[in-house]
């Protein structure tokens, strides 16, 4: 039998427990889920104890132990601990966003007046670092976006194969009231606002189809060229009015976005992503080709409708992701974690890792989603228009 892939954790907060959902929940390929770390010696014991692990007391004493490092730590530390782990030989998973600016050494620094140029160049200055490093090592890169896994894209991702149609637009949102992290709302810990935090989930998946969509017809993915952005500080207003539901606890991000791609074939996507939607997370992507038109709804589906006349009694009932009320009636998810793609995404970095093989969510996908977003940003620094998205080399 063969041995179990070794795999570890960074991090021991939101994402690194659903990420040990997802694993938990791999079949066929074997796998031990061996321990985490974490700065915060109090979390890293809490997690251990909670999930029957090893508290790693520093990273490089987690890398001995593990032949996948999966990193969930704070969007800051992704690029050197991942640097760090492919150096020493290990396969990585890494948490979105998979990289960005941060302006960590910067006295004085201030996300949205910081000059985005900068921020453009060294952010992908720091996606082709770990590039480099993984070519060196010989070892896979996960980009952990879910959105690539969620059963509805990879149905439009079969009818897209299957019909050989072209996609002309693409629409998508991710919205919801305000990230429940801690680090969120500071650029140095965050790497943004809305379009790094929630815009990247659908663009990442928009980028995702139209590259299947040139491998699909000619061999060769269809890229992202240009970005057009604009982004607002809603929340910030000075005649806004808070009424309690929205988080406004932002220090120099944005809290609302709109980016326009255009893809090196000429068509487009748009994309919307807000701090500002109650009513819990909308999660949604809808395609219009030359042959078809598909709408993926994440969240909320109406698989499951359920009226609850008390709040109190589903008190012990998980409805949603920031569902803001279980009274009344409402949409629970039956499986969230399987229908936001989590369960699928662990499954094929697991059997990519086992079998040697490219995952489906690359690291020339995340390098180009960074690049979109930051250039998004660039566009936005400039009144929205049009900015050429820097190009890469695929064989990096």
């Amino acid at each position: 039998m063969a041995e179990p892939i070794r795999v570890g954790i960074v991090g021991a907060q939101f994402a690194a427990r659903f990420h040990w959902e997802g694993l938990s929940r791999v079949y066929k390929v074997p796998i031990q889920l061996v321990g985490v770390t974490s700065r915060s010696a109090a979390s890293r014991e809490k997690f251990a104890q909670d999930k029957g692990v090893r508290a790693f007391d520093t990273f490089e004493q987690l890398c001995d132990a593990v032949d996948v490092v999966d990193i969930c730590s704070p969007p800051s530390s992704h690029e050197p601990l991942a640097v760090q782990a492919l150096e020493r030989g290990k396969h990585v998973i890494v948490e979105k966003p998979f990289t960005g600016y941060y302006g960590a050494d910067i006295s004085g620094f201030c996300g949205n007046t910081f000059p985005k140029e900068e921020m453009l160049r060294e952010a992908v200055a720091s996606c082709n670092r770990i590039l480099t490093a993984a070519k060196a090592s010989g070892k896979t890169v996960c980009y952990a976006e879910n959105w690539i896994y969620a059963p509805a894209i990879q149905k439009e991702r079969e009818i897209l194969v299957k019909s050989g149609g072209q996609i002309l637009w693409i629409i998508g949102e991710e919205s919801h009231s305000g990230s429940h992290s801690p680090y969120y709302g500071s650029w140095k810990s965050s790497g943004g606002g809305s379009l790094v935090g929630k815009g990247c989930h659908p663009l990442s998946a928009a980028l995702y189809l139209k590259r299947v969509e040139g491998e699909a017809r000619n061999g060769v993915p269809i890229r992202p060229v240009t970005a057009s952005a604009r982004t607002h500080e809603i929340t910030r207003l000075k005649d806004f009015r808070d009424e309690g539901f929205l988080r406004t606890s932002y220090e120099d991000v944005e809290d609302f976005v709109q980016i326009h791609i255009k893809f090196s074939d000429g068509t487009v996507a748009d994309i919307f992503s807000t701090e500002l939607v109650l009513g819990g997370v909308h999660n949604w992507l809808e395609v219009v080709s030359n042959n078809h038109r598909t709408r993926c709804n994440l969240s909320p589906v109406n698989a499951l409708e359920t009226f609850n006349p008390k709040e109190d009694l589903f008190r012990d009932v998980y409805v949603s992701e920031k569902i803001g009320t279980k009274q009344g009636w409402s949409n629970p998810s039956a499986d969230e974690n399987w229908h936001h793609g989590y369960v699928h995404e662990f499954q094929d970095f697991m059997e990519s890792i086992q079998d040697r093989r490219k995952p489906l969510s690359t690291i020339e996908l995340a390098r180009d989603t960074v690049a979109a977003l930051y250039t998004g940003y660039l566009s936005a620094e400039r009144g929205g228009i049009e900015v050429d998205i820097p190009a890469a080399s695929e064989d990096l």
